[in-house]
Order: C-alpha cells, then sequence, then structure tokens
C-alpha cells in the first residue's frame, strides 16, 4: 500500500523589521532605542542611516558594543545627498529632508531589492518603521506588499498642530510672519499672543507663538512648510502610528489622534522602557552613548564637588544656533542669577565664530571670572547622566522631546527655552500644562534669564514646580512597568510586528 506523501509546511521567517530615521540625533536617540527593545523581544532589526550620521556614530557613539550583543541587528546606509561640509543643523535641517526626498528613492529601491531574497543572512523585511518625513519609501513597500508604520519621534501636543495645518490656514491662523517684517519685531507683535482657534482639544492652550515654529512662514507655499503638512497627513495611510510618550501625559491629544489613526501605540518614555527591559532580563543597562559629538565626561568630577541641588544644568541641544550676543545674553544672564551651572556649548553652536577660536579677548572679563567661580562650560556631555546627579536642581532646556522626556523620568524642573520645530509647543505644555517648568520662548534677555533663573533654583514657585514634577516622574515609571499603559502597548505593537512575518 503506498503512502500518501505530504508535504510539510515552511515555518514562518522571523520578522525582520526596517527602521529608518530623519538623521538627526534627536529622531536617531530614539530609534535607536526602539531598535534595542525589539532585539530584545526577538525580532530581527535592521536600522537604516544616512553615512554622515554613521560615520558619526562609529567615531563619537557606542554602537557597535552596544549592539554587539544581539546577532539579529544591522546597519545598512544610504547618502543623504548633502556635502560633507553642510552644516546640517540650525534652520538648515530641513535641508537634509528636501534632500532626502530628491536622492533617496532609488537608493531605498536598491536597498530593498537587496534585502527581498533575505540578503545579507537576514530573512525578508517584514515591515518598515519610518521617521514622519520619508513618504518617498512608502511606494517601494506597497509595490513589495510590505506594511509600514509611522514613529513619529515628537511629542503628541507638537504632532497633533502638525496634523491640522490646513485647519490653521484655513482659519487665518497660518502663515504668522510678514515678509517685511525683522525677526525681532516679529516675536514681539501682541498677534502672536492670540490663541489658535483652529487646533481641535487646544482651543484655550496654543497661542499662535506656540504653535510649531515650522509654521514662522511667510508664505504658505514655502516648501519646507508643504513639505511637513503633506507628510503629516500621510500618517493616516500607514497601519499604525507610534509615538514616544505615555497616556498619564498626553491622553487627551492621544485621543484627538485617535479620531484619525486609531491604531497608535504610545510605548514611551522610551530610554527608561528600555533600561527596564534590559533589567528585567537581567542585563546590563549602562550608559550607551548614541551621540554624535564626543562625550565629555570630566564634569562628572566638577558636579561632584557641589552641593545637592544647587546647580542648573543647561543645554540647547544639538541643533540651535546662536548669535553671538544671544551668548552673550545667557552668558550674563548665567553668571548674574548668582546660581552654579554647567553649561554645553557645542563648538558649532555659536553663529558667528567658535568659542575659544581665537575670540576670547571679546569675552567679558566678568563672565570670565563669574564661570571661574561658580560654572563650567564644555562641548557635550553624556545627558541622562548628568540630569540624574544629586548636584543638578533644574534643566534649562530648548525643549527638544527627547530632553524633556529625560527631564520628566528623573522630576527635574524645567526652564525652557525653544529654539525651533516641535520644541515651542513643548514648553507650552511644560509650563501651563504640566507646571512642570517655566517657558521664556522668543525673548533673550539677561534679565529675564537672570530672574527666570533664580526662580526655578530657589525662587518662590520652586516647590510647587518640583512636586509638580516628581508626580510626573512617578507616572511615567508606572507607564512602563508590568501594567502599566506603555508596556500594554509595547506588547500590542511586538504582537503586531510578529504577524507582519511571511
Amino acid at each position: 500500500m503506498l503512502k500518501e506523501e505530504t508535504t510539510a509546511t515552511p515555518p514562518p521567517s522571523p520578522p525582520h523589521i526596517l527602521i529608518f530615521p530623519v538623521p538627526l540625533q534627536g529622531h536617531v536617540n530614539s530609534m535607536l532605542n526602539l531598535s534595542e527593545i525589539l532585539c530584545l523581544s526577538g525580532l530581527h532589526v535592521t536600522i537604516l542611516l544616512s553615512d554622515h550620521t554613521h560615520d558619526r556614530l562609529l567615531r563619537h557613539a557606542s554602537l557597535r558594543s552596544r549592539f554587539s550583543r544581539y546577532a539579529a541587528f544591522r546597519v545598512a546606509t544610504i547618502s543623504d545627498g548633502l556635502p560633507a561640509d553642510h552644516p546640517r543643523s540650525g534652520q538648515r535641517i530641513l535641508e537634509i529632508v528636501l534632500s532626502l526626498k530628491e536622492v533617496g528613492g532609488p537608493q531605498f529601491r536598491r536597498l530593498m531589492e537587496g534585502l527581498s531574497d533575505g540578503g545579507g543572512g537576514a530573512p525578508r523585511v517584514s515591515c518598515l518603521i519610518m521617521d514622519g518625513v520619508l513618504s518617498f519609501t512608502i511606494p517601494v513597500v506597497e509595490e513589495m506588499g510590505i506594511p509600514f508604520i509611522y514613529f513619529r519621534t515628537i511629542s503628541a501636543c507638537s504632532f497633533w498642530p502638525y496634523f491640522c495645518i490646513q485647519e490653521m490656514i484655513d482659519a487665518g491662523e497660518v502663515p504668522l510672519k510678514d515678509k517685511n517684517e525683522d525677526k525681532l519685531t516679529y516675536w514681539k507683535r501682541k498677534e502672536m499672543d492670540l490663541m489658535v482657534t483652529s487646533v481641535p482639544g487646544m482651543e484655550n492652550l496654543l497661542r499662535r507663538r506656540d504653535i510649531p515654529a515650522f509654521c514662522r512662514v511667510e508664505d504658505v507655499g514655502d516648501a519646507g512648510f508643504q513639505s511637513i503638512k503633506t507628510e503629516t497627513r500621510r500618517t493616516t495611510q500607514a497601519a499604525a502610528l507610534i509615538l514616544n510618550t505615555f497616556e498619564d501625559l498626553e491622553g487627551p491629544i492621544l485621543d484627538q489622534i485617535r479620531k484619525h489613526i486609531p491604531n497608535l501605540y504610545s510605548i514611551g518614555p522610551l530610554h527608561s522602557h528600555l533600561k527596564a527591559l534590559l533589567k528585567e532580563k537581567g542585563m546590563e543597562s549602562s550608559h550607551h552613548s548614541s551621540s554624535f559629538w564626543k562625550e565629555d565626561d570630566s564634569c562628572m568630577g566638577w558636579l561632584d564637588s557641589q552641593p545637592p541641588k544647587s546647580v542648573i544644568y543647561v543645554s540647547f541641544g544639538s541643533i540651535t544656533m546662536l548669535t553671538r550676543d544671544e551668548l552673550l545674553e545667557f552668558w550674563y544672564g548665567l553668571v548674574n542669577s548668582g546660581v552654579r551651572f554647567l553649561w554645553v556649548v557645542r563648538p558649532d553652536s555659536v553663529v558667528e565664530d567658535r568659542i575659544g577660536n581665537g575670540c576670547g579677548n571679546e569675552i567679558p572679563v566678568e563672565l570670565v571670572e563669574g564661570t571661574k567661580l561658580r560654572g563650567l562650560m564644555v562641548e557635550w556631555v553624556p545627558q541622562e547622566v548628568v540630569l540624574g546627579h544629586p548636584s543638578v536642581g533644574a534643566f534649562f532646556t530648548h525643549s527638544g522631546w527627547n530632553s524633556t522626556l529625560e527631564s520628566v523620568v528623573i522630576g527635574l524642573p524645567m526652564l525652557c527655552w525653544p529654539y525651533f520645530a516641535d520644541q515651542t509647543t513643548n514648553s507650552r505644555f511644560v509650563s501651563e500644562v504640566w507646571g512642570i517648568g517655566l517657558d521664556i520662548k522668543d525673548t533673550c534677555d539677561r534679565l529675564l534669564i537672570e530672574r527666570m533663573v533664580k526662580e526655578v533654583m530657589m525662587g518662590v514657585r520652586r516647590d510647587e514646580l518640583l512636586e509638580k514634577a516628581r508626580g510626573m516622574a512617578n507616572m511615567a515609571n508606572k507607564a512602563i512597568c508590568e501594567g502599566g499603559s506603555s508596556h500594554m502597548n509595547l506588547n500590542r505593537l511586538i504582537e503586531f510586528l510578529k504577524s507582519t512575518a511571511l
């Protein structure tokens, strides 16, 4: 009797997730954290970096050592289309996005074709998780039948106004700027303090100066502005949206977003979520740098010598550019406040010149002496470690989302001086919604800075700010613990990603 032949069904390929961040420091930080979380969950992960970003990470970060324990992690690279000497900072960061839009499509197609047959020893890509302004990838993955997810590395409270840009245009609330106005006049206009009424859920909260600063254009036809408007609306085409936030922090805004994008995963704060998962698995969770600049940890010795909660940590992030006048106003404000300060000043962060590059004689002697007495200026630091130091009592920040979340997790009050993009909205929520900081946007005056530094460090509102900051830190911790909203949302996301495997 002949036996009936049976053909065994081949086992499904393991999930292989391709992660594609915009090549900027804050975006890459968040995407690397997500990459490691997915590796911990047993998924294959490839992160797609620009050549420039990859080079900076290899030179200054711990990319290799951090991911060496994950055999299923890989790095792929493409060109961002910009020359090596492009600053990739300040107002010119939009040029990165626009350049990628021009040159990225063909490169991405070649990459996906190389990965489609399991190239490089990895299984076929089963899902793309991409940053919010990289829609040139969509035609390629749609042709291949691969689902895609947007991961917006900004806050929910800034994503939502971006999503509602057309409504703001229709209401006449954008554009904000007249082409005949200079920057200072434009900042001081009374109209900037008018409330924005066209963003649902924010009618009595946002002033015009608080909406994302990319809206500060004189012409709605501006290429960067139009790109952000169009790209943000495309989020509805994705299988899901990931946000680095948590429900207790931004629940009402998340509810607004879910009306348009129901499959939303709020899984933050990602950096602390990752630490919790590593601890849960009994793995080392010491500091791993993802920095584009060399971190100088010599400041830790200086911090060790300061009294508890006596130092204000000052950093305006990886992109902010200061004029020489702005630098001096901040400097005078800090020195005259009498408060100890640790100030990060990137070598490329001053428009006219570099600190200490032939301009030392131009620095007033009282600033030099005042800094020797109570301050320390460095080029770059391991920020999470610094924020957690016992001598640090507040964070003077540009209100970038990663920095904001790091301060939230530590429970530090903030003094906010947003530079652009989502930062103008984040600072408003820090001050007016969450009550964990003070907002001094659109001003750079030494007397105001002196007064606000004193206020956040030792003023009458210090105890109130500190109490609210500590309460928010507790909520952030609960969100990532078992049963917490971010913990459960991450489990849902992992299950979805596993379901995409072929």
